[in-house]
């Protein structure tokens, strides 16, 4: 299913994997693949910009496959091929213009704003490891957020809910909410209320057991709370 809001047209793939379409033209894959969870079956080649938030969710095959050949890939800057298992491909290797990014600023890529978060698992929470170790550590991913034809749109990445998420601007709002690995639908439910957006669109669930979710759920307690929610799948 597409949802149509204001001028971008949204879809979601699957796991992370989130296609922004401007009405002026500009395309914008989010976290896309990787490939071993074939998420991207229907994805045009048509991504001006990729952004990938983190390790997990960086896969070379996979932005080949969403970008056109004037990309640029837009990557947190502790992405290394050299600690990954599913890929020995670094980013600057790509065929694409590759910009780094931290966590935590803001820069402007053509037409488009764009701004980054933190990203990470609080060590003291429950999305730890069974030896207590945050799936996504600090310092390792980011969030990402921009501003296609008037609408700000924001994906959080793998991470838990925190205070700084409050203060964003946001109209549409692409929470995970599978758990394990990130919020859970309950924390995103109530990430979502304080932010008050526009749009909520939930992601990062279902693809595979980890992460499995009450989509169906979620959409109600949203609901509940006044905010708009729509489920694409």
């Amino acid at each position: 299913m597409t949802v149509q809001f204001g001028a971008v047209t949204i879809d979601w793939f699957g796991l992370a994997t989130i296609r922004l379409a401007g009405r002026t033209g500009v395309v914008i894959y989010v976290d896309p693949g990787p490939e071993q969870y074939d998420v991207l079956e229907g994805a045009p080649a048509d991504g001006d910009l990729v952004v990938v938030s983190h390790g997990h969710h960086y896969d070379p095959e996979s932005i080949r496959r969403v970008a056109h050949e004037d990309a640029i890939v837009v990557v947190h800057e502790a992405v290394d091929a050299r600690d990954l298992e599913h890929t020995d491909e670094q980013p600057e290797a790509l065929p694409y213009e590759i910009e780094r990014v931290r966590a935590d600023e803001s820069f402007i890529l053509g037409p488009l704003d764009l701004y980054t978060t933190p990203a990470y698992n609080d060590p003291a929470g429950p999305h730890v490891d069974e030896d207590g170790q945050p799936h996504h550590p600090e310092g390792e991913g980011c969030g990402f957020g921009v501003t296609i034809d008037g609408v700000s749109a924001f994906w959080p990445g793998d991470t838990d809910a925190f205070a700084f998420h409050e203060a964003l601007g946001v109209d549409a709002f692409f929470p995970p909410i599978g758990g394990t690995f990130t919020m859970d639908r309950h924390e995103a439910a109530e990430l979502a209320e304080r932010l008050a957006p526009d749009l909520v669109l939930p992601v990062h669930y279902g693809t595979f057991d980890a992460i499995a979710a009450d989509a169906d759920a979620f959409v109600v307690d949203i609901a509940n709370r006044g905010v708009p929610v729509v489920l694409d799948s």
